[in-house]
């Protein structure tokens, strides 16, 4: 008889311990920081690094930090070259969104060119290092060509189609001068987008912005001198900014956001192929591109 209240003790305390360990598991895939659980006043980090081929994660991790209110600012430390046009602008939208709730500050790195300018350019201020490659304010769209090895070897394409435009860009053959002014109208446009986004985000006259639009790249040193950044500086710099920002002090905690663990069966693939698995994404490259292709 003795024995029954220890033992109704014991499954008590486990069954609270079980309670207490799956809310942290169910907090764990939540992929957000509830205030429940954030204490204190954190900065935001989120890292933006290589080629912009999809805003799914990235605009998640952004919806997450402007949500949480113990997160006071956010830094977009930009390492990236750009990529697909679409991507770019969703992201550029939801660093506006996040904008307007709580400071941005951007910290670049060794690039932050085209589209990687682009999610820049609405923060409250953009810092780079005196060697970052920035700018490259353009649109590029390419389109192989693959007539004469097709005629070496003896094939040929035969298309049946609705319209005259409908095979634009078929590698089979070159451009009509029609098709030409098509593509570059459609560049043109795109290009306008890219302009008018990064005038708005900069508060600098669309004309400034048009005359360093032709696509060249930029120094940090040089983007700052025409106006495409605010200061020279480092991520600890950005850093310092911040904490200052929303009165905060020098050694802020900062916080990233939670890393998706790939279930059990992406982990046995990425075993199984080892050096050789890499992410589709980054090479499905269709369409026009904000991206400096220069890496």
């Amino acid at each position: 008889m003795k024995k029954r209240p220890i033992l109704l003790a014991t499954l008590t305390i486990a069954g609270i311990f079980l309670v207490f360990l799956l809310f942290a598991l169910l907090l764990g895939r939540s992929g957000s920081s509830p205030d429940l659980v954030s204490l204190g006043e954190k900065i935001g980090v989120i890292e933006v690094f290589g080629p912009i081929m999809s805003s799914t994660d990235l605009n998640r991790d952004i919806i997450d930090f402007r949500d949480n209110k113990s997160i006071k600012a956010v830094i977009l430390r930009v390492d990236s070259p750009g990529g697909a046009v679409g991507p770019s602008q969703e992201i550029y939208n939801e660093i506006i969104k996040l904008q307007k709730k709580k400071p941005v500050v951007v910290s670049m790195g060794s690039v932050a060119a085209s589209g990687g300018y682009y999610i820049a350019a609405p923060a409250n201020r953009l810092f780079a290092n005196p060697g970052t490659i920035t700018g490259s304010i353009g649109v590029i769209m390419s389109f192989p060509n693959y007539e004469g090895l097709m005629e070496k070897v003896g094939v040929s394409s035969v298309v049946v189609k609705s319209g005259r435009f409908k095979d634009i860009g078929s590698a089979a053959r070159p451009f009509n001068n029609d098709e030409r002014k098509l593509m570059q109208s459609l560049i043109d446009d795109v290009h306008s987008q890219f302009v008018e986004a990064v005038s708005l985000g900069r508060e600098i006259p669309a004309e400034k912005i048009r005359d360093l639009s032709d696509g060249r790249i930029f120094s940090g040193r040089q983007a700052l001198q025409v106006g495409l950044i605010d200061e020279l500086g480092g991520f600890q710099d950005a850093v310092e900014y911040t904490a200052k920002l929303v009165g905060m002090d020098e050694d802020p905690k900062l916080i990233y956001p939670e890393v998706e663990e790939p279930d059990l069966i992406e982990r046995l693939i990425n075993i199984a192929l080892g050096d050789i698995s890499f992410d589709a994404r980054q090479y499905w490259k269709v369409g026009p591109q904000y991206l400096w292709t220069g890496l």
